[in-house]
């Protein structure tokens, strides 16, 4: 059995995974954890007895088999509680992280197996991401960033790789949300910058920063 903190720990050493194919420093997780380091290779020694991680020092860790498992079930249980709380209990988007937060921790496969089928077996979250099925797998999604997409382009808003609720709340206010259409109108040479069309009508200026953290498909993508 596992607990709180040690699952933290899990879903963070696998969301850092993700982005590389190294091993993930003790500074890494210390500042995703906001824990101090000497804190955090506590944790992870412990994480390494329990055979979840494999962890040397000053080289680093990583997720052993068994760890991945336990990351990706807490992972799909955050991500079937967010889309419960937006679809069902009318939240949103940038309400659902905190609590999600608490419930990916409730421990019953039934309740988990139920609540998917309840909702229809969603493939992804009300931020666009990917929701791991009851082995574990990912669904795949072929998403790129709007600050790689070409003037002139038009694309679908599938997701966002940024969850802070300061941006989520900005990207409703300016009318961006999962499924608009998104033309690119210009982009600024100097700062990378662009002008928008929202849905072929409101147009709007949104920075770099913005954008990278925008996931979207071509409009002439595959819908499967």
């Amino acid at each position: 059995m596992t607990s709180f903190t040690e699952e933290n720990y899990l879903k963070i050493i696998y969301k850092l995974s993700a982005e590389t194919d190294s091993e993930i420093s003790t500074n890494a997780v210390a500042e995703l954890t906001q824990t101090k380091a000497a804190s955090v290779t506590d944790m992870l020694r412990k994480l390494s007895e329990k055979q979840l991680v494999i962890y040397q020092k000053y080289q680093g860790v990583r997720l052993t088999k068994k760890g991945e498992t336990v990351a990706l079930k807490v992972i799909r249980k955050h991500r079937l509680w967010e889309v419960f709380l937006v679809d069902k209990l009318g939240f949103n988007w940038d309400e659902v992280h905190e609590i999600a937060e608490e419930l990916e921790h409730i421990n019953s496969d039934k309740l988990v197996q139920q609540l998917d089928e309840f909702l229809g077996f969603p493939q992804f979250d009300p931020h666009g991401d990917p929701i791991p099925d009851k082995h574990g797998r990912m669904p795949e999604s072929a998403y790129k960033n709007l600050s790689e997409i070409l003037i002139n382009q038009e694309v679908v808003m599938m997701g966002v790789a940024q969850h802070s609720t300061n941006f989520l709340q900005y990207l409703a206010k300016i009318g961006l949300h999962l499924g608009v259409n998104i033309y690119i109108v210009e982009i600024n040479d100097f700062d990378k910058s662009l002008t928008i069309k929202i849905e072929g009508s409101t147009q709007c200026f949104i920075s770099y920063e913005v954008a990278k953290n925008l996931l979207v498909k071509s409009i002439s993508m595959d819908e499967d």
